[in-house]
């Protein structure tokens, strides 16, 4: 049974930085690829950006491309999101996602998922 735990949001203003976190257990993640995902009230859940655990490939939107820098630790089984240069657009429930087969950006085909955590960015 895979789990994945999410922790590191919270509350901070804009042009400030925070970094997620996903603990990850009850699988060798070796062939799965690691994705971040929000949701913004009201909106659809939108890609932020993928990490394969084996080559450390990465991938990310284009609204976060050049702030947020996902990554990866193998020894603690945990995937970060750094989020700098943060902006009120970026407030949204993130979510952590795995899937051994599916690399791509749609949400629906990842089949495990965190229980999100808050950031709000205030202006």
């Amino acid at each position: 049974q895979v789990q994945l735990v999410e922790s590191g949001g919270g509350l901070v203003q804009a042009g400030g930085s925070l970094r997620l976190s996903c603990a990850a257990s009850g699988r060798t993640f070796s062939r799965y690829n690691m994705g971040w995902f929000r949701q913004a009230p009201g909106k659809e859940r939108e890609f932020v950006a993928r990490i394969s655990w084996s080559s450390g490939s990465t991938y990310y939107a284009d609204s976060v491309k050049g702030r947020f820098t996902i990554s990866r630790d193998k020894a603690k089984n945990t995937v970060y999101l750094q989020m700098n240069s943060l902006k009120p657009e970026d407030t949204a429930v993130y979510y952590c996602a795995a899937d051994e087969n599916y690399s791509g950006t749609y949400y629906r085909h990842y089949n495990y998922w965190g229980q999100g955590t808050q950031v709000t960015v205030s202006s």
